[in-house]
């Protein structure tokens, strides 16, 4: 069975997707219409600009949709998911390359979610770490303890085996870095991330695009959907809708998700969109797994 499988935010590079605009007619006119809905050239930033410059939150999220679900398009008969999945931001990707959303409302969902983040840091100063070769949970239960202790804490990305991004307020999170050291994590590193995604913190964000999401139309995706909160599958839109809601002050349970693709008799995992992030993930979780194919959307 095929699984494709959509990035997070983090994924972007400078010149992204312009070989898709420049080879491809269906492409060259998403990309021309994307900009229209946004109001801005977000495909000069993405094919001419900076890595700064597309380190910009308005930019970030909604060019890494656009890479993602262009390259499920181009795919064309290529693209026969038996299920789908994505990576925090890439849960949207994944629900338009599905047919429960459309390219247009995908991205101004995703507009309106890059926003509402961007405020919600600004609101509160707030980070996230990266935790190594600790079991998860001694992680779940140092965030606790310094969530009681000290400010909030929590999981926020279960990556694969052994690898956890925790999220919430600068000083929790290097108090929680300390504790993690000491119980022998081979790394717990802050990131240089502008705020506490997937965290409690994210609430007036939550708030925000709920509004966006329950005002949207949903479809019933063509097969199924995993989505992060709680790895499962899902094909209701109602259902697909309240998750979507709940994912940014939910963990993401990536790990989780992942494990439940492979019990359900996923082969193939093909990731549509810049980098291959999740494909070194998946290569973890599946680790031991004869048969399993892992690739990017270049090796169809």
């Amino acid at each position: 069975m095929k699984a494709f499988v959509f990035p997070g935010q983090g994924a972007q590079f400078p010149g992204m997707g312009k070989d898709l605009y420049e080879s491809n007619a269906e492409a060259k006119a998403l990309f021309d219409k994307a900009n229209d809905i946004l109001g801005f050239d977000i495909t000069k930033i993405m094919f001419e600009g900076t890595a700064d410059e597309l380190k910009q939150t308005k930019v970030t999220q909604p060019a890494v949709f656009l890479h993602s679900v262009i390259t499920a398009i181009c795919l064309g008969d290529k693209f026969q998911p038996d299920m789908v999945g994505g990576h925090s931001l890439g849960e949207f990707s994944a629900l338009v390359a599905a047919g429960a959303l459309s390219f247009e409302d995908g991205l101004k969902l995703v507009s309106a979610r890059a926003q509402a983040m961007q405020k919600a840091c600004e609101a509160q100063p707030s980070t996230m770490a990266a935790v190594l070769a600790l079991p998860d949970e001694t992680v779940e239960k140092v965030c606790a303890e310094v969530s009681a202790e000290v400010g909030i804490v929590v999981p926020a990305n279960y990556n694969n085996p052994g690898q956890l991004v925790i999220s919430g307020t600068v000083e929790a999170v290097n108090e929680a870095c300390a504790r993690l050291k000491a119980a022998g994590a081979k790394r717990a590193l802050p990131l240089p991330v502008g705020g506490a995604f997937h965290s409690p913190l994210m609430q007036p964000a939550k708030d925000e695009l709920q509004a966006a999401i329950e005002a949207t139309e949903f479809s019933a995706p063509k097969c199924p959907i995993y989505q992060n909160v709680d790895g499962k599958a899902h094909t209701i839109a109602a259902e697909i809708k309240q998750n979507l809601i709940a994912q940014l002050t939910a963990s993401v349970r990536w790990t989780q998700e992942v494990e439940a693709m492979l019990a359900a008799g996923a082969t193939e995992f093909t990731e549509c969109g810049p980098g291959k992030a999740l494909q070194g993930m998946i290569a973890k979780i599946a680790k031991g797994q004869e048969g399993v194919v892992i690739q990017g959307a270049t090796d169809l």
